[in-house]
């Protein structure tokens, strides 16, 4: 697990392959599983692929294209007990996502939907009132093999007891 851990990277550079939908439904049930304030699971989740992902990608700009499939992340305002801990939910739904593409030996990376395209892209999912888009992940095989992170464990950004 911890190898898991330390060996994911982002991934912005996709082959045309396709995602398997077993993979996809893995991946999903991974990110609920996630934990939640209070077990509230405040998500929701839409899975973009073709026309429809291109669609989302020429809304939300900062999104890699390329990916075969990929997965928006909402905060459910409804299911929300203990207010303002929705993005906490949907934070830790997203990072299992990421998790699990990296388990699955295909590559994404975490983007956000910005609040100015928040509108377009709820108007072209036709997303209802209460769901708020929070973050999107690009998924496929990547291009190449992500390069090793140089500095690992940083003792400096640690502190015992006290700063």
């Amino acid at each position: 697990m911890l190898e898991l851990l330390n060996t994911r990277r982002s991934v912005r550079e996709f082959k045309a392959d396709p995602v398997d939908e077993q993979d996809v439904q893995d991946i999903l049930e991974a990110a609920m599983n996630a934990p939640s304030a209070v077990n509230e699971q405040s998500w929701q989740f839409v899975v973009l692929s073709g026309t429809m992902l291109k669609e989302f990608c020429t809304i939300n700009t900062n999104t890699p294209k390329g990916a075969a499939v990929g997965i928006l992340v909402c905060l459910d305002l409804k299911a929300e007990k203990a207010k303002g801990y929705a993005i906490q939910d949907c934070s830790a739904a997203t990072e299992n996502i990421l998790l699990a593409v990296h388990a699955k030996g295909l590559g994404g990376v975490w983007t956000t939907v910005f609040a100015q395209n928040a509108d377009k892209v709820r108007a072209l999912l036709a997303i209802p009132d209460g769901i708020q888009p929070f973050s999107f992940v690009p998924i496929g095989y990547p291009v190449r093999k992500p390069a090793k992170l140089k500095n690992g464990f940083d003792k400096k950004k640690v502190h015992k007891n006290t700063w």
